[in-house]
């Protein structure tokens, strides 16, 4: 079994509309100019560097936006020059919400397990409702078309349809999933959450918590999950009032290796420990308190949000974002877990910056899945990475992206054609089919 990392291709409205409470990146940047070629060709580097280092890389494209279906289910009519302009005159933050390109963080898009852990050993998969924010709610339906068309064999994948039941299970996807193994041990999946509709519990105060309780024991259920190796911590309340909206703002794991923030989990402590038992001595940890490393400056770098990567020769590496390069804690903190005894042995800093300012670093930008050989050949998408797919996309990104993009440009009827042409194009390229609603 070999993991890919399966990145969101940046969106041709890539933009900064400081639309997500909580995301301290987003609400700072808001209103700003954002460069969407920019930031698509930024990911397909980063895209590049992963596989450079041997491991498994894939790509998921963009969604429509602006989403005229949304538009129109929110009573604008006409043409589709005709509901642009009239929700740019009567309700421009409609527009915006609409507009938003937050697809590209694939973190998002779905939770996924792999075969290996499921009880009827098939890959699992389901996409996230993200009902906390309405600019990610209505990504859930076309991030199922596109999942069914790529796992489409029945027979070895299992893609089901996002969770039902609006806030009471609200999903957030692999932002709050943590997979860890060790040799010898069955996986751990460690599914997190920040509130509960039904439990009393101490959460935030300052930002909402997105994920619900019951929608990761949902999730557990569906996939056929091992209950004795399928843990529920809750994130700590602090840490989500610090802006740590998804686990993987404060912490990362991979294998056999964890590495967090004291502040990622309401029992931390706890959590290790339990970890331990059932992961045995292969597992290994690595903790930032406070004073070595302060939330704010976490949450300010992203060192939590690097992507954690097996390496060929069954070594670590991380890759992080350039901001912890420049954060003098949180540089200090990823030298420490270098130089201590786990399996870590380098870091590289990417930059990113087009996606951090909105608020995800490298890990929001992947979504991990884990194939077999005979499920990797299953797939007839052309969504596996080589340097021509690599070709094919940088110059479907010059030939159809902006290079600047303000709120104001939002307003343009013209934008939602260029989008749709290129979109058009892309599933070409993919070999998807029609996955997108203007196709059918």
């Amino acid at each position: 079994m070999r993991e890919y990392n399966f990145d969101g291709l940046v969106g041709p409205t890539h933009n900064y509309g400081g639309l997500s409470v909580g995301n301290l990146a987003s609400t700072t940047h808001g209103g700003q100019a954002s460069y969407p070629r920019e930031a698509a060709l930024q990911g397909l580097e980063k895209m590049r560097f992963v596989s450079g280092l041997g491991v498994g890389q894939a790509v998921l494209p963009p969604q429509p936006r602006p989403s005229l279906k949304t538009l129109r289910l929110l009573g604008f009519s006409g043409t589709d020059e005709e509901v642009i302009t009239r929700a740019a005159r009567e309700a421009e933050h409609l527009l915006r919400l609409t507009s938003s390109a937050a697809a590209m963080w694939t973190a998002n898009a779905a939770t996924v397990a792999p075969s290996e852990d499921t009880a009827d050993k098939r890959l699992h998969l389901t996409p996230a409702n993200l009902q906390q924010m309405f600019h990610r709610a209505i990504e859930a339906e076309t991030t199922h078309s596109v999942l069914r068309a790529i796992f489409a064999d029945e027979a070895r994948f299992a893609v089901h349809a996002p969770l039902p039941g609006g806030g009471h299970f609200a999903d957030e996807g692999a932002a709050n999933h943590t997979r860890l193994v060790t040799p010898g041990h069955a996986a751990v999946h460690l599914l997190a959450w920040g509130r509960s509709p039904w439990k009393d519990i101490v959460g935030p105060k300052r930002f909402p918590a997105r994920q619900t309780l019951e929608a990761s024991q949902a999730l557990a259920r569906l996939h056929q999950l091992d209950p004795e190796r399928t843990l529920f911590p809750q994130q700590h309340p602090e840490g989500i009032d610090s802006g740590a909206f998804h686990t993987d703002v404060v912490a990362v794991g991979n294998g056999s290796f964890l590495m967090l923030h004291e502040l990622a989990f309401a029992d931390a402590p706890g959590l290790l420990r339990t970890l331990r038992e059932k992961l045995g001595e292969g597992f290994t940890s690595i903790t930032a308190t406070e004073a070595e490393l302060p939330v704010k400056d976490a949450v300010k770098s992203y060192p939590f949000n690097s992507q954690v990567l097996t390496l060929p020769d069954g070594g670590m590496a991380i890759v992080a974002p350039v901001e912890c390069q420049e954060t003098e804690t949180a540089r200090r903190f990823l030298e420490r877990v270098v130089a201590e005894n786990n399996p870590v042995k380098r870091v590289h800093y990417l930059d990113v910056r087009q996606s951090m300012n909105n608020g995800g670093g490298p890990a929001c930008l992947r979504q991990r899945i884990w194939l077999t050989e005979e499920e990797r050949a299953a797939v007839k998408a052309n969504v596996f990475y080589s340097p021509a797919l690599h070709e094919s996309l940088a110059a479907w990104v010059r030939k159809h992206y902006r290079e600047t993009m303000y709120a104001k440009d939002l307003q343009d009827p013209k934008l939602a054609r260029e989008t749709m042409t290129a979109l058009d194009e892309l599933t070409g390229i993919l070999q998807l089919g029609s996955v997108y609603d203007f196709q059918r």
